[in-house]
């Protein structure tokens, strides 16, 4: 059976869809085929969610997983997302991460705000439904991976909608992106900008790739390159986790990421440590 029609990723999208989905199972079965995923059509559950009933997804997981994480065999985190299951999957891999005390607390605060923030940048931006969120952890290297992608509009269109914009090329509009308030106007353009702070901190490579061009920052050299095509935006970070940073200074202190991310996924004897 071809992995484009198998009734498996319809199932796993169907499951997050309804709000049902099991972590463990999930990862497990895009892993063994990670090709495409399809929206089920017309089903009655969804009849009050027009917009899943109506729309297709085919976003190429086996594409990202050989692009961003060559060489990695076990422990890979596969979540796809939409805006219901959006905050459960944050969590989940938040915690997940929590979990290993190799990761420096202050790398987790800081990344709990960016990652929140790309996340939510799939629901308001692209234009599509669902997302997908890819993890890795390798802790004999101290290197920490994430990939948030989507099949949507592209950062090009996106920001082409703020009158502002809408005449920057693909390239420029990747630049853009990372430069703090730029926004098509349904968000503060804070995200990805605070994300590019935190990779100055601790990224080892963070990369944007939309339509035909990538931006390409590997420790602090930035190039934007054509190369190939992406349908949709792909937000890729890898993060040094044993380095020391200082959350507030990542988000110029317009919020206090420390404590947000502290109540909700420190213990109360772990919080102790740290003083």
């Amino acid at each position: 059976t071809s992995p484009k029609t198998t009734p498996l990723y319809s199932l796993i999208v169907w499951s997050s869809m309804a709000g049902v989905v099991v972590s463990n199972i999930f990862r497990c079965l895009l892993y063994t085929f990670p090709a495409k995923i399809s929206i089920i059509r017309n089903l009655k559950i969804f009849k009050k969610i027009s917009i899943f009933a109506e729309t297709d997804l085919s976003m190429d997981v086996a594409f990202l997983i050989k692009e961003y994480f060559k060489g990695v065999e076990s422990n890979l985190s596969i979540d796809v997302f939409d805006s219901f299951t959006l905050n459960s999957v944050y969590s989940n891999v938040l915690n997940t991460l929590t979990s290993h005390f190799e990761i420096e607390t202050s790398v987790l605060q800081s990344l709990s705000y960016c990652f929140y923030e790309i996340l939510d940048n799939v629901h308001i931006h692209s234009g599509k439904p669902l997302g997908t969120a890819i993890t890795y952890f390798d802790s004999e290297n101290n290197v920490l991976k994430i990939l948030i992608a989507d099949d949507g509009k592209g950062v090009k269109a996106s920001l082409s909608e703020n009158a502002k914009y809408k005449d920057v090329d693909e390239g420029e509009a990747l630049r853009l992106c990372l430069e703090d308030s730029v926004t098509d106007g349904k968000g503060m353009g804070f995200g990805l900008y605070a994300t590019s702070r935190l990779m100055k901190e601790a990224g080892l490579e963070f990369v944007i790739h939309s339509g035909h061009h990538k931006l390409i920052d590997k420790n602090g050299d930035i190039s934007i390159v054509s190369n190939g095509f992406w349908q949709g935006t792909i937000v890729y970070m890898e993060i040094c986790t044993n380095v020391d940073v200082n959350p507030n200074d990542v988000v110029e202190n317009r919020t206090d990421i420390e404590a947000e991310f502290n109540e909700p996924f420190l213990e109360s004897d772990e919080l102790n440590t740290l003083w």
